[in-house]
């Protein structure tokens, strides 16, 4: 077994260790936090006695251990922590009296104890223990009353920031869990509900083929032309049928407003921004509907992505014959109106014969109105049918 396995094997990340926290976040496993032990090097530099031969073995002696002792908690479990706080702590008191540059040690041992999966009494025990042994410690060797006073009460405020940073970092997962519950329920709602129209659309139209079809078969020999009306009938009910499918894959397909707009308020939120919108218009046409819900998903993204907004709007205005929908954003503004979204949002709103300001000056957030018109589409649709119902008086 060469030394490259046996490091590999060493530095396997548990599950719950706080390398694979860092991994599944991103970030670099272990070198932002080990930064902090460069104050061993700089110590000296603050001292009267600058950098002695005691001080260059005392360093020799003890940093590999640390670095050693760091590296495998970093990558351990977080429930036997305690035990490399235990090691790290040691290397500042046993060496206190000699070695000024060992309490950097000491907070480092104090953030193991911090991130120990234990009770909060427990973690917040044994910090005191430690505390108070580096006092004693401390007094006896020497050590100024400010030096006394000050390292432990920096070490407390080093480890409440980890502690909120802690539960912060478990309100995310469970954030982000619920997120994957909501999307999984409303998967399976869906689907559910999909099976049941398709079940109630085809289910009697099917088995009434069949009787149809059957019926024909038997009365071929007999009835020529009665077998010919059955085939006739089922061929209209089968032409019924598609129509009905189609129109439900359509509606299957389009996208609905409150689906989006709810979609759009869980993905704000993980940036931390709030989403407001009004009560939303009903019985709009179907490609309306699905070309303002794209925009919205597009004009969201970019608010997420860009925008560096804390929060959002959108409103809906209807008249006779219009739909206004009104978004805005409290961001940075100067949005390219130019630019590849915003492009594909203009062509998908002329496409229905409608229009889109923008209105974004650097600084002042930004704010779109897509105006639609509403007779004039429903003419279309209407238009659309007629053809196609000519279409297949001529197939006829």
């Amino acid at each position: 077994m060469n030394i490259t396995t046996v490091m590999r094997t060493w530095l396997a990340a548990a599950p719950d260790s706080s390398a694979a926290d860092e991994l599944r976040q991103g970030k670099a496993p272990w070198a932002v936090h080990l930064l902090w032990s460069t104050w061993i090097f700089i110590t000296p530099l603050l001292d009267t006695q600058g950098y002695t031969l005691s001080w260059f073995l005392f360093t020799l002696g003890t940093y590999p251990i640390f670095i050693a002792v760091y590296l495998k908690a970093h990558y351990a479990s977080c429930r036997h922590m305690h035990f490399y706080g235990f090691a790290v702590g040691s290397l500042c008191l046993l060496t206190l009296p000699w070695y000024s540059s060992g309490l950097s040690y000491f907070f480092f041992a104090c953030t193991m104890f911090m991130k120990w999966r234990a009770s909060f009494r427990a973690r917040v025990g044994l910090l005191l223990l430690i505390n108070a042994l580096y006092i004693a410690l401390a007094w006896r060797a020497g050590y100024p009353w400010a030096m006394l006073i000050s390292m432990p009460t920096m070490a407390f405020i080093i480890c409440a920031v980890i502690v909120v940073e802690i539960k912060s970092r478990e309100r995310d997962a469970a954030l982000r869990l619920s997120q994957e519950e909501v999307r999984r329920l409303a998967a399976t709602a869906e689907r559910e509900r999909i099976g049941r129209d398709l079940h109630d659309l085809l289910g009697h139209t099917l088995s009434l083929i069949t009787l149809k079809l059957e019926l024909s078969r038997k009365l071929f020999d007999r009835d020529s032309a009665a077998a010919r009306r059955e085939l006739e009938e089922a061929e209209r009910v089968a032409r019924h049928a598609l129509a009905e499918v189609r129109a439900a894959v359509t509606g299957i397909r389009s996208t609905d407003l409150a689906a989006e707009l709810a979609s759009a308020r869980l993905l704000l939120e993980s940036s931390a921004v709030h989403l407001d919108y009004g009560v939303l218009p009903d019985s709009l046409p179907q490609d309306v509907e699905r070309m303002l819900a794209l925009v919205i998903r597009e004009a969201m993204t970019n608010i997420h992505r860009h925008a560096d907004a804390t929060e959002a709007c959108v409103r809906f205005t209807r008249a006779a014959d219009r739909l206004d929908m009104q978004i805005n954003d409290n961001g940075k503004g100067g949005l390219v109106a130019h630019g590849n979204g915003m492009s594909g949002m203009c062509e998908r709103i002329c496409a229905i014969g409608g229009s889109l300001q923008v209105d974004s000056p650097p600084r002042r957030g930004t704010r779109l109105l897509i105006s639609v018109p509403l007779q004039m589409q429903k003419g279309q649709v209407l238009s659309e049918t007629i053809s196609q119902d000519n279409l297949a008086g001529r197939a006829a």
